[in-house]
């Protein structure tokens, strides 16, 4: 049965849960479908401009029913605002690590993240792991509700296939702050990074993921049940890791240079710091950076260190990390 979970992408809590499916309000998942899309083209949007959306679209909806719409489904605008996804008051929060950071080898930066899948009568859960470098989906699970487990059974399954990373980047969701989540990346001896409030592109590698997932995928095929999503999603990340290429990485697949760690690279560009200009390492393609751009990058990673505020012992794995 585990591994029938595990080839399923289910989580085990899932699969054992006994309780009564909850009746779902066939107008709540016709406004969350609606939700779900327009989110996917307008990430910014909130749910003042979605309730301002619907309305334009012949559904007169309450700005407080948006709201709770979007609470279950994890939906939060970039733009700063109200926050609508906080994170556990008593979880440890860490700061940002990879403002100015190049990723420039496998396996030296992984994230994370949920989204919302609609079914036909009802909804799921999918988290996944990627590296940044290679954009492949290491590990993902599906779920019926926001639960802690199966993002841990996720993390756990993508350390058993591929070893671990460096450093490992997350928002602030109270999935990702808890004690069972932290506790096995600190096991590991993996430093921790989390996104900033309100600032949805720290994770931007993950966020073009579901863009792709939804539109190449769910959108097209319309699944009915978690077990066809499941099956379909299994097809569709061998799809996307071993056969679709990305533009990003130069037309290859995230899977011969995740094996061969050539043609990959990121870097999250710091528009806030008057010293940076331009990317040492190009999000869309790889090649030599110019002599400014090596100065620059040399004079960010010197001073990398000294600008986190974070304990003696993440500074130095930080410091291995950058060199």
């Amino acid at each position: 049965m585990v591994q029938q979970c595990r080839l399923a992408g289910v989580s085990r809590a899932t699969f054992h849960a006994h309780q009564r499916p909850k009746q779902v309000d066939e107008s709540d998942l016709l406004i969350s479908r609606l939700l779900d899309e327009q989110y996917t083209r307008r990430p910014f949007y909130g749910s003042r401009k979605m309730a301002v959306f619907l309305k334009a679209e012949g559904h007169t909806v309450n700005r407080k029913r948006v709201q709770r719409l979007m609470r279950e489904m994890g939906l939060a605008g970039m733009a700063p605002g109200p926050n609508t996804s906080r994170a556990h008051p008593e979880h440890k929060i860490y700061p940002y690590l990879l403002r100015g950071v190049p990723v420039i080898r496998p396996n030296q930066v992984w994230s994370t993240d949920i989204t919302y899948i609609r079914l036909a009568h009802g909804f799921a859960y999918l988290v996944a792991v990627i590296d940044w470098y290679s954009r492949r989906v290491l590990s993902w699970r599906l779920s019926n509700s926001m639960e802690t487990v199966f993002c841990v059974d996720c993390l756990e399954g993508a350390l058993r296939a591929h070893g671990k990373p460096e450093l490992f980047n997350s928002d602030q969701g109270s999935q990702f702050t808890s004690e069972a989540f932290t506790g096995t990346l600190e096991r590991q001896d993996i430093v921790i990074s989390m996104d900033g409030r309100g600032r949805a592109f720290d994770n931007i590698f993950v966020e073009r993921l579901w863009r792709s997932v939804k539109h190449e995928d769910v959108y097209l095929k319309g699944y009915a049940t978690m077990v066809e999503l499941a099956i379909g999603l299994t097809e569709y990340f061998t799809f996307y890791n071993s056969e679709r290429p990305h533009q990003a990485l130069g037309h290859k697949t995230p899977e011969v240079v995740y094996q061969s760690a050539m043609g990959g690279g990121a870097v999250i560009v710091d528009k806030f710091r008057r010293a940076v200009e331009a990317s040492p390492v190009p999000l869309r393609s790889t090649g030599e950076a110019s002599t400014a751009q090596t100065d620059q990058k040399q004079r960010q990673d010197q001073g990398s260190a000294a600008q986190l505020r974070i304990d003696s012992k993440v500074q130095l794995k930080l410091s291995a990390i950058l060199s």
